[in-house]
């Protein structure tokens, strides 16, 4: 009989995250059946839990993780990679960022702290409705997709979860280390589109504020 790992493995389901419905279709009998097998499994260290639900064939058992940015989009559907992390993935800003944060529809947050696979922050925006996935693009990563925001994106996202102020915008750039010259890499729609994406005046001011600042 095989184990759960097993046929996740000859399933080609190996290197992905599962549901919980996924499993139901792999393995037959009732679900006390199942229950007990993935209980079997994570005891074993063969499974690991991402969050209740959702499963992870362990590291041991495959010779790389999928993605942090793929991890996050299977942890919260919908949601995509943003602020410091998209920053750093663009190389705009120096730093490497531990935690991978995205911004997610709806009103809640989410933490999602695995001892194994890291911090996953999800963050919800006062966005206008059917801009969500404005300016957000999709990455291939070892041949699974995750959604980025591209980088004057994930900064104005980064200014409106912070609730940064016109004022703010002067050094911004600065006080992210931002080299003024990757704004030239923007185009000018994107300015104008980033325009129409949030939805307090405040961040229509600040966009503003801030394109004439790298514009100096």
């Amino acid at each position: 009989m095989q184990t759960i790992a097993e046929k996740l493995m000859h399933s080609g389901l190996g290197h992905r995250v599962v549901s919980q419905a996924q499993l139901s279709r792999l393995v037959d009998g009732t679900p006390q059946r199942r229950y007990n097998l993935v209980n079997r499994a994570m005891q074993h260290g063969e499974l690991l839990q991402l969050r209740r639900g959702l499963y992870l064939l362990a590291p041991n058992l495959q010779n790389s993780l999928p993605h942090p940015y793929v991890l996050a989009q299977a942890l919260q559907p919908g949601s995509y990679i943003s602020m410091e992390t998209a920053l750093s993935f663009h190389g705009w800003i120096p730093e490497s960022v531990p935690t991978t944060l995205s911004v997610l529809p709806g009103r809640r947050q989410l933490v999602v702290n695995h001892p194994v696979l890291g911090l996953y922050r999800f963050y919800p925006l006062a966005l206008q409705r059917g801009q969500f996935l404005q300016a957000v693009d999709r990455h291939i990563f070892s041949g699974q997709a995750a959604l980025v925001a591209q980088p004057l994106r994930a900064l104005l996202d980064m200014v409106c979860f912070r609730k940064l102020e016109v004022a703010d915008m002067k050094t911004l750039a600065a006080s992210m280390r931002i080299d003024d010259e990757l704004f030239d890499s923007v185009n000018p729609a994107t300015w104008e589109l980033m325009q129409q994406v949030y939805l307090h005046k405040r961040m229509r001011e600040c966009i503003l504020s801030l394109q004439r600042e790298v514009a100096r």
